[in-house]
């Protein structure tokens, strides 16, 4: 298996986007249980562009777009046996001018720390995806520390999962999934604890934006991706942040499917981003973040 090494033109590219789901490994194999796919599409008005990693791959080369693509793997929770990390970073080497591929690993498998270091290893993945309330973690539990830690050794970012979720709404209880961990509050004992290793704290984290922006203000090795909510429902005071003191560490990203970039790229026109700010949040950020510039 070829191990991932990015060729992207950064010249060729006008943004990256930081927030890719592969729903589908081209095989009949899909992310989730039919039951919660079906109710996310719901919840989000998912249609549209096809799901497997060579479509995607086409689909962002045709906007000039670079993707960061990835799986969340919560067997333990779902039942349900994820789509493969390292095929997925196998496909990003098929496109490595336009994919960067994050790793997944369920915090609760025994063997987690392993598959971390082989998928940085043997696959070259540039990082790793948790959905706290999905895998059904408390993220600043330090029984989870050594994973941090060897992500952390690796040299690559961590990207959460925080805020709401459409993964289970609207079914009985929510699936089970329970918001709370997904509070980004709860990373500041990671952000803390592991100082060289940079968060993502993805999506505006509604109902607890404010929360985030302590953290981003607070922790500099913490980041916010924009992922997930259409922009012109951003938080006023996430907005005001973005164009000010974390302007540094703010991420495009869309959450394609469920939100596609021609979206997002759409409806951040109705927002109150200052044009300035623009170019570092849509790619030069990223590309420090990523070490893409090197």
């Amino acid at each position: 298996m070829t191990r991932y090494e990015p060729a992207i033109d950064l010249d060729a590219i006008d943004a990256i986007d930081v927030h890719v789901h592969i729903e589908d490994d081209g095989h009949g194999h899909t992310s989730l249980p039919d039951e919660l796919a079906a109710a996310a599409d719901a919840y989000f008005s998912a249609t549209g562009p096809e799901r497997h990693i060579d479509a995607v791959a086409d689909y962002y080369r045709e906007r000039r777009t670079a993707a960061v693509v990835f799986t969340v793997d919560a067997e333990t929770t779902l039942h349900h046996p994820p789509i493969s990390s390292a095929d997925i970073a196998a496909g990003a080497a098929r496109h490595n001018d336009i994919l960067i591929p994050f790793g997944s690993v369920d915090p609760h498998r025994d063997d987690a720390v392993d598959r971390i270091r082989r998928l940085v290893d043997e696959s070259g993945v540039r990082g790793f995806k948790f959905h706290p309330t999905v895998q059904g973690f408390d993220p600043s539990d330090e029984r989870w520390f050594p994973l941090y830690a060897a992500v952390q050794d690796a040299g690559v970012p961590a990207l959460f999962h925080t805020g709401q979720t459409g993964i289970g709404a609207g079914l009985p209880g929510g699936y089970g999934f329970r918001l709370g961990y997904s509070n980004p509050m709860l990373l500041d004992a990671v952000a803390a604890a592991f100082p060289q290793l940079q968060i993502i704290m993805a999506h505006p984290s509604v109902p607890w934006q404010d929360e985030a922006l302590s953290v981003a203000t607070h922790k500099h090795n913490t980041w916010i991706d924009l992922s997930g909510w259409s922009p012109k429902y951003f938080p006023a005071e996430l907005v005001r942040y973005a164009n000010s003191l974390i302007k540094d560490r703010v991420l495009f990203g869309s959450d394609f499917p469920l939100i596609t970039p021609d979206r997002w790229r759409r409806d951040v026109e109705q927002t109150a981003l200052k044009p300035e700010v623009m170019p570092a949040i849509m790619k030069d950020n990223a590309v420090r973040l990523l070490g893409l510039g090197r």
